[in-house]
């Protein structure tokens, strides 16, 4: 049996992260996360200030981005580090 290729490894991964993050946060809770439900129980919920976003609150395209920013990160990082080892293992 042949072993699949790294590139069609890393493309499902990214495959699998961007659909799970574009589409499987549309069925996400829509019941307040821990901090808002405090907030709400103790009153003060209504005098938090927004923050103006490029993409709002969180979401579909949220999501994709994040997934996006984190795997360009750790690749850059893996790559950075790579590139480090072998010029370290230099004579």
């Amino acid at each position: 049996m042949r072993r699949p290729s790294t590139k069609a490894v890393l493309l499902g991964v990214l495959l699998v992260a961007l659909v799970l993050a574009g589409v499987v946060s549309r069925f996400a809770s829509g019941s307040p996360d821990g901090l808002s439900k405090v907030s709400q129980d103790h009153g003060f919920a209504g005098s938090e200030r927004t923050h103006d976003s490029v993409f709002g609150g969180y979401g579909s395209v949220s999501g994709v981005i994040g997934v996006l920013v984190v795997l360009a990160l750790a690749g850059g990082l893996a790559y950075l580090a790579r590139r480090r080892r072998s010029r370290d293992e230099r004579p």
